[in-house]
């Protein structure tokens, strides 16, 4: 989190120089593109299979690191699929429920000063004094799984989980068997429509009452309460679900329709008059001390409180004031979780293993000798990446975040609720003498192929992970790229899941994406019977009994066979965003995909504007010189600019050869030696200069790269993508049988729909920040400065330049009260 005190010029110096830590802008997108992997696969472990792969303390570290690039790199945010994300995609094996409006997630904070900048950050946007009184409630955050209650007419309709935030699982059948949960509002102004939001959980008894059956039946224990709550709700047959003692907590909602309550806390009270469950330990504050108060309060309660939290969540109280603070990213402005501190424990590593990623990372584990950390049995860990394991960087430095860890090694291990944990230390005082660094392949476990660290060409350093280049060959690649594929937040092939799509590859029917539009009714039954004989003779060679077998199986096999096959034929069209995303091109999640599909009418624009950036990148000098220490990209653009001046001719009267003359080049003393100690010389640093400007990256590339909802990380992934024949070869061949459509446009205020937007001068009843956020809301693009396509400009007292700029362009100009108008029409 930025400074509090940090000023304007120094902010300026850190955003377009370092990152604040030392970190040039080349380092922060290298890094932040490593981030956005590591979430978006947490994510979907999480979210997505009940299976954490990290702690919450782990996560949230990254996200805090990722959140703290893009607040001093602006250009990042959004570039990676991790930045907006919420949540993981809804599992096909439920219906989807869309939410009529989005279920987010919340920011984090650790320490009581981070909870006190949360509370003069809200009154900064809003512009609001200190001498106004500005409440806010906290509540305990339950370590749950978070549901969505559609009540219309007051009774329950639908119950979906969060899914990917956008769109969940509808377990309304399962919801309807917990006994917190009411199947009918009662009481006084009942709205018509009701989203109710909340908590599922599992309390500390339940969870151990329910293992003793898993355990009395020889079941697999589950982990935590909140995976057994997890698991329970989301299960196909409701009667398990009703076997578990599921509770709920209610605290939010979405849709609703009036009459509804002016106040946060208010809300809570009208929830707990229509019959929903509220956490009594809902309070109001007045002021952040009452809100810290209250935090102590509640972590001294933790272990008599018979269920899990992990923190408390404070909300602004008044509603008028959160619609006002609105939201960034993936997260409200108006709340903040206050997480409590993670557990540590020590143990051992007894070894480390590889799994290969979708996208062909190679992913370290750490297999520990068991620890019980926070009354949790743990066995494994995350290790991230080479660059963690081995504790040094892509230029062979060492890094803040390496550990060095070796086989044998003592560690410290972190828990915050899940049961992965992250090692966050090596107790070299107890490494055995024999311990030795952990080499990582050089060729793929999965495949044989060669596994590599590319070099990032944003930094001249090789990348944190390496990865397999076996691409589609690659079985590992191969299986988890179709599933992405199949999946419903790509092209939705119902009926494709995990099982069908191992047999088919398995079988080499199916090795990229246009072989599934290549099935016929045969090859698919004869794939499923070999697969189904196959397993029978294995069970037979381990004297296993055969599997019993379904009435009318014959019948039954040829429906779902047909029915994979219709569902193949209703997708033969899909509109260009969902393409996009289901190619799985790293780096390209669903908010990327969309910002493409905007800019592109179709993919032969895309991959022509691709081919025209990989043309128009950066050469290896330029290249090399974004890697030079205390070199940013503000100072390396003017040094490029110097070094294609002609050179300085000496001054009059003074003896020396003009061919000898150096360029224009203004630069610190520090800087100086720094490309001294790189290049080896001032000459030859000025030769690499002249080089490195003639490489610069090109106006294709930068269409790309410097658009705000793409940036650089996705351009040079797209770029390496489609570079691969292969990959260039399988999208062409998914071309020839799917059509694909342009993306529909989303809805938004029709007066600021696609249009540009420019801000000047005083604005005396909102923030700038406000202003802008409520035109992004509405569909507008806010831009700094006026052209000729600007659209309109709202010009407040002391406008200047800006407002010229809107006289000679003759862009329409209205006051902030005029705006606030329109705002209120929309």
């Amino acid at each position: 989190m930025a400074a509090k005190s940090q000023s304007v010029p120094a902010a300026a110096r850190a955003t377009s120089e370092t990152a604040g830590d030392g970190r040039t802008a080349a380092e922060a997108r290298a890094r932040h593109e490593a981030l956005s992997v590591e979430i978006a696969e947490a994510d979907e472990a999480y979210h997505g299979q009940d299976a954490p792969i990290m702690t919450d303390a782990a996560y949230d570290a990254l996200r805090r690191a990722l959140e703290a690039i893009e607040i001093r790199f602006p250009d990042l945010a959004g570039t990676g699929a991790a930045s907006a994300s919420v949540g993981a995609k809804p599992s096909d094996s439920f219906g989807k429920v869309r939410h009529a409006l989005p279920m987010l997630s919340l920011g984090n904070a650790f320490a009581e000063a981070e909870v006190e900048e949360f509370v003069a950050r809200v009154r900064r946007f809003l512009n609001w004094p200190e001498a106004e009184p500005l409440g806010f409630t906290a509540e305990p955050k339950i370590d749950g799984l978070s549901l969505s209650l559609r009540y219309e007419d007051g009774r329950l309709v639908t119950a979906a989980t969060r899914g990917d935030g956008e769109v969940g699982e509808n377990v309304t059948p399962n919801a309807r068997t917990v006994t917190d949960i009411p199947e009918s509002l009662t009481g006084q102004d009942v709205p018509e429509v009701c989203e109710v939001r909340g908590e599922v959980y599992l309390g500390h008894a339940d969870f151990a009452a329910i293992n003793a059956r898993q355990e009395a039946a020889g079941k697999p224990l589950f982990a935590n309460p909140r995976n057994a709550a997890a698991g329970s709700l989301r299960q196909l047959d409701p009667a398990i679900t009703a076997s578990r003692p599921l509770r709920f907590f209610a605290y939010a909602w979405g849709e609703v329709s009036p009459p509804f309550a002016g106040s946060q806390y208010g809300v809570m009270e009208r929830f707990r008059a229509w019959g929903l469950p509220v956490n009594p330990r809902t309070v109001l504050c007045a002021d952040a001390a009452a809100m810290i108060a209250h935090y102590r309060g509640i972590e001294a309660e933790r272990p008599s409180l018979g269920y899990d939290i992990d923190g408390v969540v404070y909300k602004v109280d008044d509603l008028a004031l959160q619609r006002r603070l609105g939201f960034v990213s993936r997260a409200p402005r108006w709340a903040l979780a206050h997480k409590f501190a993670a557990q540590k424990a020590f143990t051992v590593v007894e070894g480390i293993t590889i799994n290969v990623g979708r996208t062909g990372s190679l992913n370290p584990l750490a297999k520990l000798r068991p620890v019980t950390v926070g009354g949790v049995v743990v066995s494994n860990a995350t290790l991230h990446n080479e660059g963690y394991v081995q504790g040094v960087g892509g230029d062979g430095e060492p890094i803040r975040e390496g550990r060095d860890i070796r086989v044998g090694d003592t560690v410290v291990v972190q828990r915050a609720g899940d049961v992965i944990p992250k090692v966050m230390d090596v107790v070299l005082d107890k490494r055995p003498a024999e311990a030795q660094p952990f080499r990582f392949p050089e060729h793929c476990p999965a495949c044989g192929s060669r596994a590599v660290r590319a070099m990032n060409p944003r930094t001249g350093k090789l990348d944190a992970v390496r990865r397999c280049t076996g691409g589609l060959i690659c079985p590992a690649q191969g299986i988890e790229r179709l599933k992405h594929f199949v999946s419903r937040n790509a092209f939705d092939l119902e009926g494709f899941g995990e099982t069908y799509i191992e047999v088919l590859f398995e079988a080499g029917l199916v090795h990229q994406p246009a072989d599934l539009f290549r099935l016929d009714f045969d090859t698919l039954k004869a794939a499923i019977v070999a697969r189904r004989e196959a397993l029978s003779a294995e069970r037979r060679a381990a004297g296993e009994p055969p599997p019993r077998k379904p009435k009318k199986k014959g019948d039954d096999e040829d429906r779902a066979i047909k029915n994979l096959l219709a569902a193949v034929a209703a997708r033969r069209s899909l509109p260009l965003n969902r393409f996009l995303f289901a190619l799985g091109i790293p780096q390209i999640g669903e908010s990327t995909a969309k910002a493409l599909a905007k800019r592109v009418p179709d993919m032969a624009a895309l991959m022509a504007a691709v081919a025209a950036a990989a043309a128009a990148q950066a050469g290896p000098d330029f290249i090399a010189l974004s890697g030079v220490p205390r070199i940013g990209p503000t100072t390396r653009d003017r040094l490029l600019e110097a070094a294609t001046l002609p050179p300085e001719a000496p001054a009059e009267g003074e003896a020396g050869d003009p061919a000898q003359a150096r360029p224009r080049m203004r630069m610190t003393a520090s800087q100086r030696d720094s490309l001294t100690a790189h290049y080896g010389s001032l000459e030859a640093a000025e030769a690499a200069l002249a080089r490195a400007a003639a490489q610069r990256p090109g106006e294709a590339y930068h269409h790309l790269a410097d658009d705000g909802e793409i940036g650089p990380v996705a351009a040079d992934s797209l770029i390496r993508f489609f570079s691969e024949p292969h990959n260039d070869a399988a999208v062409r061949a998914l071309l020839a049988e799917v059509t694909v459509e342009p993306m529909q446009a989303a809805a938004s205020a029709a007066a600021f729909a696609g249009k540009t937007l420019v801000f000047t001068g005083s604005l005396e009843r909102m923030t700038r920040n406000e202003a802008k956020a409520t035109a992004e809301r509405l569909g507008a693009k806010v831009s700094g400065s006026v052209s000729a396509k600007t659209d309109l400009v709202v010009a407040g007292p002391g406008a200047g330049s800006k407002l010229k700029d809107a006289e000679t362009h003759g862009v329409r100009v209205i006051s902030e009260a005029e705006w606030v108008a329109l705002v209120a029409g929309a």
